[in-house]
Order: C-alpha cells, then sequence, then structure tokens
C-alpha cells in the first residue's frame, strides 16, 4: 500500500510537471497586412504598374495598327481581286492571333514576375514572424488574416514586433 501511495504520488508529480512543462504561449499576426506593408512590396507594386503599363501601351499600339489595317483593306477590297481580299483576310487574322499572343504572354510574364519576386518577401516575413516568436517564447503562431477567421484573440498580437524587426 505505501508503494502505492508512492507510485501515484510519483505520477501525480510527473504529469504535473509535464503539464507545466507544455504550457503553450500562442500568437496572433495578420500576415496579409503585414506583407502587404513591407516596402518591398510596395516596390513591387509600383514595378508590376509600370510593368504593365509598357505592357498595355504595347498592345493598344498593336491593336491600332490592327484596326488602321482592317479599315484600310475594307476600304480597298472593291477594287482588289477576290485572291488579294482572301490574302489580306489571312493576314488580318493573323495579326489577330499575334495581338491575342501578345496579350497572353504579357499576362503570363507578369504573374511570373510577381511570384518570383513576391516570394522572398514572404520568406523574409515569415523569418522575421519566426525570430520574434522564438524571442518571445511563443511556441504557435496564427494568421489573423485567413478569412479574418481568429474569433478569440488571446495570444499576443505580433505585428508590431514583426515591423520593427523588419525595420519599418
Amino acid at each position: 500500500m505505501k508503494n502505492l501511495k508512492t507510485l501515484l504520488l510519483i505520477a501525480v508529480f510527473t504529469l504535473g510537471v509535464g503539464g507545466v512543462a507544455n504550457a503553450q504561449k500562442f500568437g496572433h499576426i495578420d500576415f496579409e497586412k503585414l506583407v502587404a506593408e513591407m516596402p518591398a512590396t510596395k516596390a513591387l507594386k509600383t514595378d508590376m504598374e509600370k510593368l504593365g503599363k509598357t505592357y498595355q501601351d504595347e498592345i493598344v499600339g498593336m491593336e491600332k495598327k490592327l484596326e488602321a489595317t482592317r479599315k484600310k483593306y475594307i476600304a480597298e477590297s472593291k477594287t482588289q481581286t477576290k485572291a488579294t481580299n482572301d490574302k489580306r483576310a489571312q493576314e488580318l487574322q493573323q495579326e489577330g492571333l499575334k495581338l491575342e499572343q501578345a496579350r497572353r504572354i504579357a499576362y503570363q510574364d507578369m504573374q511570373k514576375k510577381q511570384a518570383d519576386e513576391l516570394q522572398p518577401i514572404i520568406e523574409k516575413a515569415q523569418k522575421a514572424i519566426e525570430d520574434v516568436a522564438a524571442a518571445k517564447g511563443i511556441t504557435y503562431v496564427f494568421d489573423a488574416s485567413v478569412g479574418k477567421g481568429l474569433l478569440v484573440k488571446k495570444g499576443e498580437d505580433l505585428y508590431n514586433a514583426v515591423k520593427a524587426k523588419l525595420g519599418f
């Protein structure tokens, strides 16, 4: 019986200490807001707007040229042979396809550029969050921006600390 009490006492003590050792600290941060406010993200946005404007100007120029050619061909169609008109129709169709391809390439290029340049920004933000969480002894950090799904925010908000760590 004495051994049973001793074992029970050891078990309670072990579980009690284990429970204290497993106490977890939680934090949260609006990751979307953090990344959006980073200077590198703002610079990327400006670069993307400039690139988009460049592509848009090129495509509008192509559209105007195609439209001018189309109008010219329509105006001249009555004085041309059927073979010439058929050739011109094919030429207009090819130019239309080139225009669509230019739009598609511009869109893909912009998406790739944004993804490539955004990745290091995201990694830098994640690293800063990890560093701040480790310094504060926080075990879990929840993203408060995902659907604004945090219903109870009892953990520590790391936004300002991470923002300071990133230097903005």
